[in-house]
């Protein structure tokens, strides 16, 4: 009995000569925002200002219960609680950096609709961005091979297309070959000595040019 009552006081002289802990978590974070936060940075709000500002801060946070909804558009009781803490701090001079602190130290990270771009958060910000450019590079890349394809397919200028040719009156230089040239004419065509006839118009032309 004795030593049984020994040991009781032993443990009650070192309970009373150990520091009270602080409570850790929500509750810790929500006894006192300056331990967790510091003192407030910002200017105290008050009437129109304050219920505006209250609304846009708790639409930067994300409700625990209706986890589709921000702090602002639910209705539930944890989110009225948060929103009315949000109140307390803007109307105690706390900026929007210290309130969204305090509330991620509280439930995590989470708790943020917009995650803070640090780790690999920066992830979620730059993927549009990066699929945007990636698509963009794609559809450059996929033009820039069609166009030696359909280079290719263009028909090459037939050599002859580039000369002069000759006229259906021409005469080759050699007299030999003219002649018969000639003769072929006369017999396809029916032109006397194989030569294009003159056309009515200039032959009367021709004559009028005469006559006067």
């Amino acid at each position: 009995m004795r030593r049984r009552a020994l040991l009781a006081g032993l443990a009650l002289l070192a309970a009373a000569t150990l520091p009270a802990q602080q409570p850790d978590g929500p509750a810790a974070a929500e006894a006192d925002p300056r331990v967790v936060v510091g003192p407030p940075k910002g200017v105290p709000l008050s009437g129109r200002a304050l219920d505006a500002r209250t609304k846009e801060v708790g639409a930067l946070l994300r409700c625990p219960v209706c986890q589709g909804l921000s702090v602002s558009d639910s209705p539930s009781s944890m989110a009225l609680k948060m929103k009315a803490q949000v109140k307390e701090m803007l109307a105690a001079g706390y900026e929007q950096g210290q309130i969204l602190s305090y509330f991620e130290r509280s439930y995590g990270e989470f708790v943020r609709l917009e995650p803070p771009l640090r780790g690999v958060n920066w992830l979620v910000w730059l993927a549009p961005l990066l699929g945007l450019v990636g698509g963009a590079a794609a559809v450059i890349w996929a033009l820039r091979r069609m166009r030696p394809a359909a280079k290719a397919e263009e028909p090459e200028p037939s050599p002859l297309a580039s000369k002069d040719l000759p006229g259906p009156d021409t005469l080759p230089d050699d007299p030999k070959l003219a002649s018969y040239v000639l003769k072929v004419r006369e017999l396809a065509y029916g032109w006397p000595g194989g030569v294009r006839p003159a056309p009515a118009g200039s032959a009367s032309s021709g004559g009028s040019q005469a006559a006067s």
